[in-house]
């Protein structure tokens, strides 16, 4: 898989950026040992400091060196660990790569230490490491071993365990090689072209106007660049960027960014925690989402985070820092019991910008337990769709594999039909470089067609093409004195709306043994024969006409039997009679001696009125002006308030350029 990781190069020294999340039960000394680690006291409100405890979200920078020198700048975000403060805890987790669990060694494994671990594990966090913390107070082993048996049967088994003493010093710096080490085994942040900034706070400075912070992923933002609040849509610049304090001219996907957004306010209906900024061009945010809810197997079987979450249940969805309530729609059966997983929809009542892969977190409707945890796997979904067999594979498909490209470009097609290469899957995790891959590899299998803009499902296309097909024969054996089937036709035929699908349908199709000519579509092999009924219609026509060459009847008098319509649209089809409007129809040698004398005309005139032309050529006025009309269509003439005058291409221009009169 392809993937932009961003990295700073500073005098040949590599920087990579990544985001850790403290986590862990109250009191026990997540804040005290962030400051241990980065100097920095995290704990920012007055409040936190007369309570001693962690309410609010906050901030450090560390700096670590791998194993083998690489440098790593690093953004910690200490959450608070109270059971009565979770959603805050939830608003600083979305977005990290490593998380920090803390356990103390007075206390061993506690409530909130097993709620934050199942909440990074439903998030998707791939790697921890654990602090033991307050180890001068002894019991050291014996929390480790708890500890250790807490993380079996988790993706976190075999992580490393450090003691620490934030009073003694003990640990400290044997924590920051845990952790440097850690890192060195991640892939950094992609850069996927897509940046989205959740916002963690939103404040206003004297003179600066509003900054907002969050950290930064899948693409980069610069100074100066237009960007758009999510889900409210408000449009805005970003006058200026800092990282831990320190300007800078573009945030890159891992790093804790602060921008400020002079010409938003704040409040609750401009802009505040949970909303989102980013980009224009990523889609719009959605109140109904489709997903994979999974509980887990941790819950116990007694307490009410346990409890089976029924068909219709309300809930608390938090996802990245926003939180809103939302109903469940299970598709298959009546409730989800502990260690299970179902699709379901939910039902927002606030929508969201999420993509497809995108993780959040479920509690119940009283905030007071977490009961699940999922994976968006359709973010455009609606109500209509839900239970239908199309869709409903594609929810089987991707709950199996949601982060596989492949298999969400296969399904997307497979339901869809279609879709635009460049749009296809705009609202993922995937970026651009990634999707194009898998639908090379797709093609190569067979199981998609790659047409100019358009990637079909296989056998969608090849059924819209031999459908196209079929169109066109039956057209040319019911009507085969015309030279093929209208495009416009075919489209509705079809029942294709798209312009660019069509576009691709019809490119096909003249690949393959059909041609296009002006608005119609044939087989090249198709010879227009005007049948032995026809023909006497065909010869009155002809007479008609050229008993009155330069003052033809009226077009109606064509249309009283459909032998003579028949007959006239085989004769403009092939080129005898010209279409100069809804009303005149004219000989082609007829359409000619008047262009040449106009065009002799206003060549020894330069300019002339309708009633003058009218005049030298013979005619009528019901005649000479759309036939004006027409010569001003093909590029001949061109009017200039009551005159014509020669256009400039005009010596150059045929009959034959001009569009019919049934093309305007």
């Amino acid at each position: 898989m392809r993937f932009v990781s961003f990295v700073v190069k500073k005098k040949g020294v590599t920087t990579r950026h990544f985001i850790i999340a403290t986590a862990g039960h109250v009191d026990h000394g997540k804040s005290a040992l962030v400051k241990a680690l980065t100097g920095t006291d995290p704990d920012r409100l007055p409040e936190e400091k007369a309570r001693g405890i962690t309410i609010d979200l906050g901030f450090a920078e560390l700096n670590l060196t791998g194993p083998d020198g690489e440098k790593f700048h690093v953004g910690i975000v200490d959450v608070p660990g109270h059971e009565d403060f979770v959603r805050n805890m939830l608003a600083g987790v979305g977005s990290v790569d490593l998380a920090l669990l803390v356990v103390a060694a007075d206390d061993g494994w506690m409530p909130q230490t097993e709620e934050h671990l199942q909440i990074l594990s439903y998030l998707g966090v791939q790697r921890i490491a654990v602090a033991l913390t307050k180890c001068d107070l002894g019991n050291v082993e014996t929390v480790a071993t708890q500890t250790r048996e807490e993380l079996e049967r988790t993706p976190f088994t075999s992580c490393q365990i450090v003691p620490t003493s934030v009073r003694t010093g003990e640990g400290i710096r044997d924590l920051n090689s845990a952790l440097a080490s850690e890192l060195a085994q991640l892939r950094p942040p992609c850069d996927i072209g897509k940046p989205r900034l959740f916002v963690d706070r939103a404040f206003v400075l004297r003179g600066v106007g509003t900054v907002v912070t969050g950290t930064l992923s899948g693409g980069s933002i610069r100074r100066g660049q237009d960007v758009v609040v999510q889900p409210r849509n408000i449009s805005a610049r970003v006058r200026s960027i800092q990282n831990h304090g320190r300007d800078i001219e573009m945030a890159q996907p891992g790093m804790r960014t602060a921008m400020n957004l002079p010409d938003v306010s704040i409040g609750e209906k401009e802009m505040q925690r949970g909303d989102l900024i980013t980009v224009q061009g990523l889609g719009n945010p959605n109140a109904i989402i489709d997903v994979l809810i999974e509980r887990s197997p941790r819950l116990k079987r007694n307490s009410p985070a346990a409890r089976p979450i029924k068909n219709g249940s309300s809930v608390q969805v938090h996802f990245g820092t926003s939180r809103t309530a939302a109903k469940i729609t299970l598709f298959d059966g009546p409730a989800l019991g502990a260690a299970q997983s179902a699709i379901a929809q939910l039902r927002l009542d606030s929508p969201i910008l999420a993509f497809l892969g995108d993780r959040f977190v479920l509690r119940d409707s009283s905030e007071q337990n977490t009961i699940a945890g999922g994976t968006v796997l359709d973010p455009d979904a609606d109500r209509a769709n839900f239970r239908s067999a199309a869709h409903i594979q594609l929810l089987r498909e991707r709950a199996t594999a949601p982060q596989d490209v492949n298999v969400c470009v296969r399904s997307q097609l497979r339901r869809n039909g279609f879709a635009e290469s460049k749009t296809l899957l705009l609202k993922s995790n995937f970026g651009a470089d990634e999707i194009g891959e898998a639908l090379s590899r797709l093609k190569q299998h067979g199981e998609i067609v790659l047409a100019g803009d358009i990637a079909g499902d296989a056998s969608y296309w090849h059924d819209v093409i031999d459908r196209a097909a079929r169109l066109i024969d039956r057209a040319h054996e019911k009507n085969p004195e015309r030279r093929g089937l209208d495009v416009s036709e075919l489209r509705t035929e079809l029942e294709i709306q798209p312009e660019k699908l069509f576009s691709a349908v019809i490119s096909e199709l003249t690949r393959i043994g059909f041609v296009r000519s002006e608005n119609q579509i044939a087989r090249v092999s198709h010879r227009p024969l005007l049948p032995p009924e026809f023909v006497s219609a065909a010869e009155n026509i002809r007479a008609t006409l050229s008993a009155r060459r330069f003052d033809p009847p009226d077009r109606t008098a064509f249309s009283e039997d459909r032998n003579l319509q028949q007959a006239l649209r085989f004769l403009i089809d092939q080129g005898e009679i010209v279409d100069i409007s809804r009303e005149i129809v004219v000989l082609r040698d007829a359409a000619e001696q008047m262009q040449d004398a106009v065009i002799q005309f206003l060549s020894e005139k330069g300019s002339a009125t309708a009633s003058q032309i009218r005049q030298k050529i013979g005619t009528t006025r019901r005649v000479i002006i759309p036939f004006l009309e027409y010569l001003d269509r093909m590029g001949v003439t061109r009017r200039i308030g009551d005159e014509r005058v020669l256009a400039k291409k005009s010596a150059g221009a045929k009959l034959a350029d001009a569009p019919s009169a049934q093309q305007t």
